[in-house]
């Protein structure tokens, strides 16, 4: 391990509007998966955390939910989730999706900046989809608004530019030890990566309101024989007419959700996979504490 002197090492959060591109970010800058990505709004809910290690710092990434005005208690649980995370960090990386003009919702979160004296890290993502000049008058709303302690613009989905972030967030943490091991990317328990690939091909082949009414709760997972996994989870919907939904005709939704979550598991994990899907139905989860506490929700106290 690197003398703490030598060596800087801290947290880092990831906010912005939701589909900012926050995940696919964090993504690439740990070179592998560990945060699902769907191009529908609010697909991150819980906190979570990538690692990155270079040979003189190691930056801990939490990516947060998208930051929206909440229209139910899960929504309420997201946007406390993310400001409770920039009292916590080092530094805000802020992810800004450049293709959509800016507006109502990047002044709800310069609100919440302006709150924080954390150095806060701009990032102007998706350069990929517009031109220079759109690029520039982007900038031109945030600068006449708030300075950054640093700014890059990168396309995460294409790679580009996304090296030159890790050393402006480096130059702003403090001196520390390596507090992850350097090939770890992610401390997220198994089973929450589990649940949440299974959401993420949920979200990719269903429409509407289905992808937004849906949790997912690993009930078991226990070893086989011939290195295979038994992996047991049941899909929450909020109405009968979305199970039905998510069923499919003849059951095939389901069973496409479910080979499309097991190939990938089996790539991740190293293990054959028999996945058992189930589907019931928790009406108005969303609105409901005390279901969003059985389904892992927990809302931060304080906040």
């Amino acid at each position: 391990m690197a003398e703490v002197k030598d060596h800087r090492s801290g947290f880092a959060g990831l906010i912005g509007r939701p589909n900012a591109g926050k995940s696919t970010l964090l993504n690439a800058l740990v070179g592998q998966k560990v945060a699902i990505i769907s191009d529908k709004p609010q697909t991150t809910r819980n906190r979570i955390l990538g690692v990155y290690t270079a040979q003189d710092a190691q930056i801990v990434f939490l990516d947060t939910p998208g930051i929206h005005k909440p229209h139910h208690r899960l929504g309420e649980y997201m946007v406390s989730l993310a400001r409770q995370t920039l009292k916590e960090v080092d530094v805000v990386v802020y992810v800004v999706d450049v293709s959509v003009e800016p507006g109502a919702g990047e002044e709800y979160i310069l609100g919440f900046l302006k709150e924080i004296a954390t150095p806060v890290v701009l990032v102007f993502n998706k350069i990929d989809l517009i031109n220079g000049r759109q690029l520039d008058k982007t900038k031109g709303f945030f600068y006449s608004r708030f300075q950054p302690a640093e700014a890059v613009a990168v396309s995460a989905l294409q790679g580009l530019n996304v090296d030159l972030l890790p050393p402006l967030i480096i130059r702003h943490l403090p001196p520390g030890p390596q507090y992850y091991p350097p090939d770890q990317v992610t401390d997220q328990p198994e089973n929450l990566l589990i649940a949440e690939l299974i959401r993420e091909k949920i979200l990719l082949l269903t429409e509407e309101e289905v992808p937004h009414a849906v949790a997912v709760v690993v009930e078991e997972v226990a070893p086989r024989p011939n290195n295979m996994l038994y992996v047991a989870a049941t899909v929450y919907v909020e109405r009968d007419s979305q199970k039905g939904i998510l069923i499919g005709k003849g059951g095939r939704m389901l069973k496409e959700i479910g080979t499309l979550a097991r190939r990938e598991l089996e790539g991740l994990l190293g293990n054959k996979m028999y996945l058992d899907l189930r589907v019931k139905v928790k009406k108005n989860w969303r609105k409901q504490e005390t279901a969003l506490k059985q389904l892992g929700y927990v809302l931060a106290k304080g906040d």
